[in-house]
């Protein structure tokens, strides 16, 4: 039977030792989703503090670097690649992220810590124009690499 792996066999949270594992390609997608009202939608472009999406951008980016800082667990991770994209879609914000390593362990936080803090980042810069925003659908898309393989999200409908 799995079981969890931040656990030793004490019961103690601790951090995955895997200094015996090889070092491989890995990468991992994230996405999110922002529901917000075609009012705070038709806004968008003249936002005081700046292009909301070009902020979220860079806040993923860089919340990516961060993860390890963040979630107590993770191991601090050289990223080959991180990469977050924002677009205006019906209803809302649709947020992507990927991320990719050569390490003996994955990207997949850093994937979702980059499309979590994109989100934020655009409930931040729209809050003032409405505090009911909603921040959807935090999920890992895909990961390849590493001894547990590839994963693919299946396919449901879009927000």
């Amino acid at each position: 039977m799995r079981k969890l792996s931040h656990y030793n066999d004490s019961g103690s949270a601790h951090m995955v030792d895997v200094s015996a594992k090889a070092d491989s390609r890995r990468q991992a997608t994230a996405s999110a989703f922002i529901a917000l009202s075609a009012q705070v939608l038709n806004a968008l472009p003249d936002n005081a503090k700046g292009n909301p999406l070009e902020v979220a951008r860079f806040a993923g980016i860089q919340a990516a670097k961060k993860t390890a800082d963040l979630i107590p667990m993770c191991h601090p991770l050289a990223l080959s690649f991180i990469d977050v994209e924002a677009s205006v879609v019906e209803g809302g914000i649709a947020i992507r992220s990927t991320a990719a390593t050569t390490a003996a362990t994955g990207v997949e936080m850093e994937a979702l810590t980059a499309a979590a803090v994109a989100a934020l980042t655009i409930y931040d810069m729209c809050k003032a124009l409405d505090r009911g925003i909603e921040i959807r659908s935090i999920v890992l898309e895909t990961k390849s690499g590493g001894k547990s393989g590839d994963y693919q999200r299946p396919k449901k409908k879009p927000f």
